[in-house]
């Protein structure tokens, strides 16, 4: 008797081009890391050009491919010019980000204001920008925009931060529908505190540390590396029938 088995789809990406933005350190080095492991040429984007470019060389340095691009992902106009002269990315990961945590009498206009330029304004833009190329292309294409488990629930200090990362929800759902008879998927990652050079002094605030432990059942803070098996598979047609949705790593955050 013959049976016939289903196919496993690859997560390789060998061929695309993928552009990471705040690509110099964190979340956004691990996501450009990952992608040139899969296969993909990476360009690194982030205001920073050594810290970019050193990263690129170290991609390059395991004999695969990266580029550094040197733009200010809130500079609208600036972006959509150094895209148009550059072929179509199939992939965006969509990361640059920030916060000014603060109590709600505490915030000041120009802090919310930052936070919603970067966080969702030059986003917002960046994925138009990377997508209207593909259109235009008739290629396929995944976009990840970088969220937060802020972007599904709230926290003190945090009113800002959760507005931005809610509103990143909010168009990520909706371009998804746009997009879709372009075969282009836009989901969002949402992460839960990971330890990294940049968040460890906070965690050595012991009442800090141990209200954040308090609400990630598994008890621990996350790690960088765990978060690029997600960001391969978004990439890659493993996730072919998923778009508009969030794919939340947050160590049971959410489920209480």
């Amino acid at each position: 008797m013959s049976i016939d088995l289903t196919k496993t789809t690859s997560f390789r990406l060998d061929g695309r081009r993928a552009l990471v933005t705040g690509g110099g350190r964190g979340i956004g080095l691990t996501a450009a890391s990952a992608l040139a492991d899969a296969g993909a040429h990476v360009t690194l984007v982030a205001r920073s050009a050594s810290e970019i470019e050193a990263a690129a060389a170290a991609i390059r340095a395991r004999g695969q491919f990266a580029d550094a691009l040197a733009l200010d992902v809130s500079d609208v106009a600036a972006a959509r010019q150094a895209l148009s002269k550059r072929a179509p990315y199939q992939v965006l990961v969509n990361n640059a980000g920030m916060n000014r945590p603060a109590f709600l009498p505490d915030v000041k206009v120009e802090d919310f204001d930052a936070i919603f330029a970067l966080n969702v304004r030059a986003a917002f833009f960046m994925a138009q920008t990377v997508a209207l190329r593909l259109v235009e292309a008739k290629l396929p294409g995944s976009i990840i925009n970088i969220s937060s488990q802020m972007g599904h629930v709230g926290a003190a200090r945090r009113t800002v931060y959760c507005a931005s990362k809610h509103a990143m929800e909010g168009f990520t759902k909706a371009m998804a529908i746009e997009l879709a008879p372009h075969n282009i998927r836009v989901n969002s990652l949402g992460p839960t505190f990971l330890e990294t050079p940049m968040t460890r002094p906070f965690f050595e605030n012991k009442a800090f540390r141990d209200e954040v432990l308090g609400k990630i059942k598994l008890g621990r803070l996350g790690q960088l590396e765990e978060l690029t098996g997600a960001i391969v598979f978004l990439a890659s047609d493993a996730s072919s029938l998923m778009t508009g949705t969030a794919l939340v790593l947050d160590g049971g955050w959410t489920a209480e």
